[in-house]
């Protein structure tokens, strides 16, 4: 089953003393995940931002298994902030940058790469575990901020629990969708289809759904070559 997200720290798990949050999920899922990243990232050099980076522990695996990247983590949360920072400077790896505070709900959610003070035009966008434990303004803001910074040809993966053709992929999937909606009618396991057609509608194409742990999938989206950024 998919992991229901709380805030970590209030989660009954311990903190280290510099502020580096532990997620159970990252132990089962970091090296399905890598593995697709490692697929299209490999050999290439740039800038990738993770959106929604949380404890900051999937960021460093990253960063130390593909040291040509520089990776930018994010999040919107002070606590989580704070963690991904002390992850960071206790990995204290060359390749990761300090965090971004980003607002998903906001299309224009990463004003620091107009600024010059982030990322121009990142090879890809990373996000985990975010879509179903928010309203889908956020998902609309992912997408449309996505569709609008990532370079040509640049790649978007977004990880966690999906309904295909309007049906979940375990029943332990639709339990935890029942108890998503239980607590915010706004939240829940989302289609692919509607995720798909949001992705169309700002140049990106899904090329890849691969198979995760514990019923979740990676979906890989593509930005096609010549599409306009949304203003």
């Amino acid at each position: 089953m998919a992991e229901y997200v709380v805030e970590f720290g209030k989660d009954g798990r311990p903190v280290e003393p510099d502020g580096r949050l532990d997620a159970p999920a990252y132990h089962r899922n970091h090296l399905a995940i890598r593995s697709v990243l490692e697929r299209y990232l490999a050999a290439n050099k740039g800038d990738v931002v993770e959106v929604g980076s949380g404890t900051g522990q999937h960021v460093v695996d990253f960063a130390r298994h593909l040291p040509e990247i520089t990776w930018w983590p994010s999040d919107l949360n002070e606590q989580h902030l704070r963690s991904i920072e002390a992850w960071r400077a206790h990995a204290a790896l060359p390749n990761i940058r300090s965090p971004l505070r980003i607002d998903l709900s906001d299309p224009h959610w990463c004003p620091e790469m107009q600024d010059g003070n982030g990322p121009a035009k990142p090879l890809a966008v990373f996000c985990a575990n975010v879509i179903h434990i928010a309203p889908w303004r956020v998902a609309e803001g992912l997408f449309a901020g996505t569709g609008r910074y990532l370079t040509d040809g640049g790649r978007l993966f977004l990880y966690g629990p999906f309904k295909r053709h309007g049906t979940h992929t375990a029943m332990s999937n639709a339990v935890f969708d029942a108890s998503l909606r239980e607590n915010n009618p706004e939240w829940g396991v989302r289609e692919i289809e509607d995720v798909e057609k949001l992705a169309g509608g700002v140049g990106l194409d899904l090329i890849e759904i691969a198979e995760m742990p514990a019923n979740n999938l990676t979906l890989v989206f593509k930005r096609r070559h010549g599409i306009a950024a949304h203003a």
